[in-house]
Protein backbone atom coordinates (compact mmCIF):
# COMPACT_ATOMS: atom_id res chain seq x y z
CA UNK A 1 0.00 0.00 0.00
CA UNK A 2 1.54 3.07 -1.39
CA UNK A 3 2.38 5.89 2.19
CA UNK A 4 0.92 9.31 1.26
CA UNK A 5 2.75 12.10 3.22
CA UNK A 6 2.03 15.82 2.76
CA UNK A 7 5.06 18.02 3.57
CA UNK A 8 5.47 21.26 4.30
CA UNK A 9 7.93 22.95 1.51
CA UNK A 10 9.65 26.64 1.88
CA UNK A 11 12.38 26.05 -0.53
CA UNK A 12 15.13 26.14 2.27
CA UNK A 13 17.56 24.18 3.56
CA UNK A 14 15.42 22.12 6.08
CA UNK A 15 12.24 21.85 4.46
CA UNK A 16 13.70 20.38 1.05
CA UNK A 17 16.13 18.03 3.11
CA UNK A 18 13.13 17.15 4.72
CA UNK A 19 10.92 16.36 1.83
CA UNK A 20 14.41 14.47 0.61
CA UNK A 21 14.08 12.02 3.46
CA UNK A 22 10.61 11.69 3.55
CA UNK A 23 11.21 10.37 -0.38
CA UNK A 24 13.64 8.08 0.70
CA UNK A 25 11.79 6.28 3.46
CA UNK A 26 9.36 5.67 0.59
CA UNK A 27 6.48 7.97 0.65
CA UNK A 28 4.55 9.56 -1.99
CA UNK A 29 4.80 13.23 -1.53
CA UNK A 30 2.37 15.30 -2.03
CA UNK A 31 3.89 19.46 -1.28
CA UNK A 32 2.19 22.37 0.07
CA UNK A 33 4.01 25.64 0.23
CA UNK A 34 2.36 29.05 1.34
CA UNK A 35 2.43 32.42 0.24
CA UNK A 36 1.82 34.40 3.28
CA UNK A 37 2.45 37.64 2.09
CA UNK A 38 6.19 37.28 3.23
CA UNK A 39 8.78 39.92 1.67
CA UNK A 40 10.91 37.15 0.75
CA UNK A 41 8.34 35.61 -2.14
CA UNK A 42 11.77 33.68 -4.12
CA UNK A 43 11.32 31.00 -1.77
CA UNK A 44 7.98 29.90 -3.51
CA UNK A 45 9.71 29.72 -6.85
CA UNK A 46 12.61 27.98 -5.68
CA UNK A 47 10.10 25.36 -4.14
CA UNK A 48 7.96 25.11 -7.39
CA UNK A 49 11.50 24.12 -9.16
CA UNK A 50 12.59 21.98 -5.79
CA UNK A 51 9.20 19.64 -6.28
CA UNK A 52 9.69 19.65 -10.00
CA UNK A 53 13.26 18.23 -9.76
CA UNK A 54 12.58 16.20 -7.15
CA UNK A 55 9.23 14.50 -8.94
CA UNK A 56 7.06 14.83 -6.29
CA UNK A 57 3.13 13.67 -6.53
CA UNK A 58 1.26 16.98 -5.82
CA UNK A 59 2.83 20.52 -5.37
CA UNK A 60 -0.34 23.08 -3.74
CA UNK A 61 0.44 26.39 -3.67
CA UNK A 62 -1.57 28.56 -1.42
CA UNK A 63 -2.18 32.35 -1.30
CA UNK A 64 -2.88 32.92 2.35
CA UNK A 65 -2.49 36.69 3.62
CA UNK A 66 -0.93 37.09 7.18
CA UNK A 67 0.74 40.37 6.27
CA UNK A 68 -2.92 42.24 6.75
CA UNK A 69 -3.22 39.89 10.28
CA UNK A 70 0.12 39.84 11.89
CA UNK A 71 3.21 41.90 12.50
CA UNK A 72 6.48 40.33 11.84
CA UNK A 73 9.58 41.99 10.01
CA UNK A 74 9.09 39.18 7.29
CA UNK A 75 5.44 40.27 5.87
CA UNK A 76 5.64 43.92 7.27
CA UNK A 77 7.36 46.90 7.21
CA UNK A 78 9.77 46.83 9.98
CA UNK A 79 13.56 45.98 8.79
CA UNK A 80 15.03 42.27 9.10
CA UNK A 81 17.70 42.11 11.72
CA UNK A 82 21.04 41.81 10.49
CA UNK A 83 24.81 40.73 11.86
CA UNK A 84 23.40 39.49 15.02
CA UNK A 85 25.84 37.17 17.14
CA UNK A 86 25.02 33.71 16.91
CA UNK A 87 24.48 33.40 20.61
CA UNK A 88 21.99 36.02 20.15
CA UNK A 89 20.28 34.58 17.29
CA UNK A 90 19.50 31.45 19.50
CA UNK A 91 18.49 32.95 22.52
CA UNK A 92 15.62 34.82 21.65
CA UNK A 93 12.55 35.48 19.73
CA UNK A 94 13.48 37.82 16.72
CA UNK A 95 11.05 40.29 14.96
CA UNK A 96 11.11 37.82 12.25
CA UNK A 97 8.40 35.53 14.39
CA UNK A 98 5.36 35.15 12.28
CA UNK A 99 2.55 34.89 14.69
CA UNK A 100 1.36 31.42 14.73
CA UNK A 101 3.06 30.46 11.16
CA UNK A 102 3.61 26.93 11.96
CA UNK A 103 0.18 26.11 13.63
CA UNK A 104 -1.43 27.40 10.46
CA UNK A 105 0.62 25.87 8.07
CA UNK A 106 0.63 22.77 9.99
CA UNK A 107 -3.51 23.04 9.88
CA UNK A 108 -3.74 23.26 6.26
CA UNK A 109 -1.48 20.26 5.90
CA UNK A 110 -3.62 18.14 8.39
CA UNK A 111 -6.86 19.30 6.25
CA UNK A 112 -4.86 18.26 3.00
CA UNK A 113 -3.72 15.15 4.83
CA UNK A 114 -7.65 13.82 6.05
CA UNK A 115 -8.54 14.88 2.79
CA UNK A 116 -6.08 12.83 0.55
CA UNK A 117 -6.16 10.03 3.37
CA UNK A 118 -2.60 10.64 4.35
CA UNK A 119 -1.76 9.99 7.96
CA UNK A 120 1.77 11.54 8.23
CA UNK A 121 2.68 14.96 7.84
CA UNK A 122 6.51 16.32 7.34
CA UNK A 123 7.85 19.85 8.93
CA UNK A 124 11.39 21.06 8.77
CA UNK A 125 11.24 22.09 12.06
CA UNK A 126 14.38 22.89 14.28
CA UNK A 127 15.36 22.83 17.75
CA UNK A 128 18.95 23.58 17.79
CA UNK A 129 20.39 25.75 15.00
CA UNK A 130 16.97 27.99 14.90
CA UNK A 131 15.88 31.43 15.65
CA UNK A 132 14.38 31.17 19.21
CA UNK A 133 10.55 30.62 17.23
CA UNK A 134 8.64 28.63 19.57
CA UNK A 135 6.73 26.57 17.31
CA UNK A 136 9.64 25.06 16.22
CA UNK A 137 10.04 23.03 19.64
CA UNK A 138 9.38 19.31 20.13
CA UNK A 139 6.69 19.79 23.03
CA UNK A 140 4.58 22.20 20.29
CA UNK A 141 4.99 19.62 17.26
CA UNK A 142 3.60 16.55 20.36
CA UNK A 143 0.89 19.10 20.96
CA UNK A 144 -0.40 19.51 17.61
CA UNK A 145 0.01 16.01 17.21
CA UNK A 146 -2.76 15.38 19.96
CA UNK A 147 -4.95 18.22 19.01
CA UNK A 148 -4.86 16.93 14.90
CA UNK A 149 -6.34 13.33 16.39
CA UNK A 150 -8.84 14.70 18.44
CA UNK A 151 -9.55 17.72 15.98
CA UNK A 152 -10.52 15.40 12.74
CA UNK A 153 -13.28 12.95 11.38
CA UNK A 154 -10.40 10.60 10.70
CA UNK A 155 -9.00 10.36 13.47
CA UNK A 156 -11.88 10.47 15.83
CA UNK A 157 -13.37 7.49 13.83
CA UNK A 158 -10.02 5.64 14.40
CA UNK A 159 -9.45 5.67 10.50
CA UNK A 160 -6.41 7.28 10.50
CA UNK A 161 -3.64 8.38 13.35
CA UNK A 162 -2.09 11.24 12.41
CA UNK A 163 1.90 11.47 12.83
CA UNK A 164 3.73 14.90 12.70
CA UNK A 165 7.27 14.25 12.02
CA UNK A 166 9.95 16.53 12.21
CA UNK A 167 13.13 14.32 11.23
CA UNK A 168 15.25 17.44 11.48
CA UNK A 169 13.82 18.58 15.34
CA UNK A 170 17.83 17.56 16.73
CA UNK A 171 20.02 18.24 14.19
CA UNK A 172 22.39 20.91 14.00
CA UNK A 173 22.51 22.96 10.06
CA UNK A 174 25.57 21.46 9.16
CA UNK A 175 24.13 17.73 10.41
CA UNK A 176 21.31 18.78 8.30
CA UNK A 177 23.23 19.82 5.02
CA UNK A 178 25.32 16.79 5.34
CA UNK A 179 22.27 14.65 5.75
CA UNK A 180 20.77 16.20 2.87
CA UNK A 181 24.08 15.90 0.41
CA UNK A 182 24.14 12.13 1.00
CA UNK A 183 20.58 12.04 -0.25
CA UNK A 184 21.56 13.96 -3.22
CA UNK A 185 19.94 17.41 -2.43
CA UNK A 186 21.33 20.26 -4.70
CA UNK A 187 21.40 23.15 -2.20
CA UNK A 188 22.23 25.61 -5.36
CA UNK A 189 18.23 25.14 -5.75
CA UNK A 190 17.16 26.41 -1.92
CA UNK A 191 16.96 30.22 -0.26
CA UNK A 192 17.43 31.43 2.97
CA UNK A 193 17.47 34.55 2.85
CA UNK A 194 14.98 36.49 4.67
CA UNK A 195 16.13 39.91 2.83
CA UNK A 196 17.24 39.26 -0.71
CA UNK A 197 18.29 41.67 -3.36
CA UNK A 198 15.69 42.84 -5.91
CA UNK A 199 17.27 39.97 -7.99
CA UNK A 200 16.90 37.39 -5.27
CA UNK A 201 20.75 37.29 -3.65
CA UNK A 202 20.99 36.19 -0.05
CA UNK A 203 21.92 39.08 1.65
CA UNK A 204 24.43 36.82 3.58
CA UNK A 205 23.70 38.94 7.01
CA UNK A 206 20.36 37.79 8.49
CA UNK A 207 20.04 35.16 10.93
CA UNK A 208 19.12 32.80 8.56
CA UNK A 209 22.10 33.72 6.11
CA UNK A 210 24.10 33.51 9.31
CA UNK A 211 22.92 30.12 10.35
CA UNK A 212 23.37 28.18 6.81
CA UNK A 213 26.60 29.89 6.04
CA UNK A 214 28.10 28.70 9.28
CA UNK A 215 26.53 24.88 8.66
CA UNK A 216 28.18 24.81 5.29
CA UNK A 217 31.40 26.09 7.09
CA UNK A 218 31.47 23.36 9.67
CA UNK A 219 31.40 20.33 7.61
CA UNK A 220 34.14 22.08 5.44
CA UNK A 221 31.81 22.18 2.21
CA UNK A 222 30.83 25.16 -0.32
CA UNK A 223 27.75 27.19 -0.14
CA UNK A 224 26.60 26.93 -3.68
CA UNK A 225 24.43 30.31 -3.34
CA UNK A 226 25.49 33.49 -5.04
CA UNK A 227 25.38 36.43 -2.23
CA UNK A 228 24.90 39.65 -2.42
Amino acid sequence: MTKKAVILLSGGIDSTTTLALAKDQGYESYCLTINYGQKHRIEIFKAKQISQLIKVKQHKILNIDLSSLVNSALTGADKVPKDRNINKIKKDIPTTYVPARNTVFLSLALAWAESIGAADIFIGANAVDYSGYPDCRPEYLLAFTKMANLATKAGVEGMLRYRIHAPLIEFTKAEIIRQGLSLGVDYSMTHSCYDPSPQGMACGACDSCILRRKGFVEIGALDPLNYA
